[in-house]
């Protein structure tokens, strides 16, 4: 069953405009990173890793050195961040002393038990220069069907937004659109998930112009949505055969004039018109669990996924039908893929992580040569979050706060090993000279 409800209230117009499109809208392949404010989508302004053209974060720090401020937040999470002018948004999830005397049932392939406690699902923002709560929502309060992976976390969808609202979800327990001042807009209810093995969601929205884009893999009867910014209802749904869950963000980006969306999943990468939802080409031959968000270079979709097996393909944006094991395909890779990150975009060159390793590669993205392969990360251990391209360097989060910082050049040269001794699955965020970086429980500001 599908609730919604709108509020009808005023929207809240700010000062603030969004510099060129808006997040996660047309994006030319020969515009530049840097051209939106802030950074309004998880993978940044031109969602792929990479940081506005004058971002200069750190990159020496230590837990007493460069740490502008620290900002504890209620619960945990692992959703990345997103700035807009002198806000971070964030999404938490708390447990409560509450419990229900009727817990949901775990599901028979779940290898996950379902919580008896009922759960704070907060959406804070948080002043940019102090750290200060700027103000906190309980978007709602509920016990959720299903458990999750012990490393995942009940608020793991990054929000979004488009510099007049802000699109936050929990999955399963709703869309919330807030005016940047906290006021609620809408929110909407698209139903419970059904993960593999109970491990959990990780629903991230993507702007279209007036659209919100929504992948809903899940182990049946998934589908991909368009909701009205503006009210959060249908504007088109299309089923996605034989997908399972995903966890996978679309890309959106434009083709010939089209608007498109591009989706990766277990049975194949889809791409779809963005104002109607008709699928336009697909591709074959990904992992299971295709988790990387793909990736724009050029004219080019690159696909990756990594899980017990390695793939990579680069097809071009204005394909046409299936093109699985075509000469349409304009280069492959079997190896070093990543699971869990996805990969990042510098100048002609993508790099990613093997698994959730720390074992790193480098490929030319316009023809798939290796430039660099298999080159171990000094310190990071495993990963889950995504590089971040700043200021000349790359920077790789490991899940136990390290990060290693590396020269962008052709040798990928070592520049700093800073350890925070934090658990840190969200991805490193960088706007002007301040680097953010969420761990289960906090917020670090970085700046020197």
């Amino acid at each position: 069953m599908i609730r919604s409800r709108v509020c009808h209230c005023n929207y809240i117009m700010l000062a603030a405009l969004v510099m060129g499109c808006p997040a996660g809208s047309r994006l030319p392949a020969e515009e530049p990173a840097g051209t939106v404010s802030g950074w309004t989508q998880w993978r940044g302004p031109a969602a792929n890793g990479s940081a506005a053209s004058d971002a200069r974060p750190p990159i020496h720090w230590d837990a007493a050195t460069n740490i502008r401020w620290t900002a504890n937040l209620p619960g945990e999470g692992a959703a990345t961040p997103i700035v807009w002018d002198q806000q971070v948004f964030l999404l938490s999830a708390e447990i409560t002393e509450r419990r229900t005397e009727t817990p949901a049932a775990a599901d028979e392939q779940a290898k996950t038990v379902p919580p008896a406690e009922y759960y704070r699902f907060l959406v804070t923002s948080i002043d940019r220069q102090t750290g200060s709560v700027r103000w906190q929502r309980l978007a709602t309060e509920q016990v959720p069907h299903e458990g999750h992976h012990p490393s995942h976390t009940f608020a793991a969808g990054s929000p979004t937004t488009d510099g007049e609202r802000l699109y936050a979800t929990f999955g399963s327990r709703g869309f919330y659109c807030y005016a940047l001042d906290g006021t609620l807009l809408w929110n909407r209810d698209l139903g419970d998930m059904r993960t593999r093995f109970g491990w959990g969601e990780a629903v991230t929205p993507v702007l279209a112009e007036d659209l919100l884009i929504v992948n809903w893999d899940q182990e049946e009867n998934s589908f991909i949505t368009a909701l009205d910014k503006r009210t959060g209802e249908d504007v088109w749904r299309v089923a996605r055969p034989g997908e399972v869950t995903s966890w996978n963000t679309p890309l959106v980006t434009e083709s010939d004039g089209r608007l498109i969306v591009i989706v990766n999943g277990t049975q194949r990468v889809r791409c779809y018109d963005a104002r109607n939802g008709e699928e336009l080409w697909s591709c074959g031959g990904q992992s299971i669990n295709a988790i990387p968000s793909v990736v724009r270079f050029e004219d080019t979709a690159i696909c990756m996924s990594g899980y017990r097996s390695a793939a990579a393909f680069a097809v071009p944006l204005n394909s046409s039908g299936d093109i699985t094991g075509s000469d349409a395909i304009r280069w492959q890779h079997h190896s070093g893929t990543p699971y869990v990150p996805s990969p990042a975009v510098s100048g002609r060159r993508i790099l990613f992580t093997a698994g959730n390793t720390d074992v790193l590669s480098c490929l030319d993205a316009g023809s798939g040569e290796v430039l660099t392969e298999r080159r171990r990360l000094p310190g990071v251990g495993s990963l889950y979050a995504s590089p971040l391209v700043a200021g000349g360097h790359v920077y790789f989060t490991g899940r136990e706060g390290t990060t290693v910082v590396l020269q962008d050049n052709q040798t990928l040269d070592v520049a700093a090993v800073n350890v925070l001794n934090d658990a840190i699955d969200a991805s490193p965020v960088a706007v002007d000279h301040q680097l953010f970086l969420r761990s289960r429980t906090r917020l670090y500001c970085i700046a020197e």
